[in-house]
């Protein structure tokens, strides 16, 4: 590429880079007028100025760069909006699973006495979360909510907090917790 050619790009670059940034706070007003928070609008935004700086010298010219950048945008959309209900549908599973096991009274009375005592080996917020849903039966958007967290980042914690909270059980009661706590005669191994 010539001297001449290599000015020209550079120029191109820059023209695009201008009209995006130009048109920074309509990308923004977009987008908050779909997703209805101003923090989300901002991460969907810099994530597609992100994409777009990958994107390097594709784009040639200002007006045709807005027009590419409002359908980048409008995919994000879809991309937020696909993953919203992905969590809404796993939370739903959660909720619907947690209910079912706590219909059956043989199987709650059952459950292992471990779960209490290993309760303080996971993170506080883990713990915390475990006994406030699982074991005092309390709904997770309640609890997100004293605890200063969304629904959807609560449920994430929870699935953390049991898969934590599984490892412990398998580590201490053995192949007990492996196949159900039902009959639960672990001894407790001390480390």
């Amino acid at each position: 590429m010539s001297t001449a050619e290599a000015s020209v790009e550079s120029a191109t670059d820059e023209a695009v880079v201008q009209a995006l940034v130009g048109n920074h706070r309509q990308f923004l007003g977009f987008l908050e007028r779909r997703v209805g928070s101003r923090a989300v609008a901002e991460e969907l935004l810099q994530a597609a100025f992100v994409k777009t700086l990958e994107k390097g010298g594709a784009l040639h010219d200002g007006e045709g760069a807005v027009t590419w950048f409002y359908r980048l945008l409008r995919n994000a959309l879809v991309d937020h909006y696909r993953k919203q209900a992905a969590e809404g549908r796993a939370l739903e599973r959660e909720a619907r699973e947690a209910t079912e096991a706590s219909e059956d009274p043989e199987l709650k009375t059952a459950v292992c006495a471990c779960v209490g005592e290993l309760l303080p080996t996971l993170k506080p917020e883990y713990a915390e979360l475990v006994r406030k849903v699982d074991l005092e039966e309390r709904g997770v958007p309640d609890v997100a909510r004293e605890a200063g967290i969304t629904a959807n980042n609560a449920g994430v914690r929870l699935h953390r907090a049991r898969q934590a909270l599984k490892k412990q059980l398998e580590r201490s009661c053995g192949t007990c917790a492996s196949h159900g706590c039902l009959d639960c005669s672990c001894k407790k191994s001390r480390a």
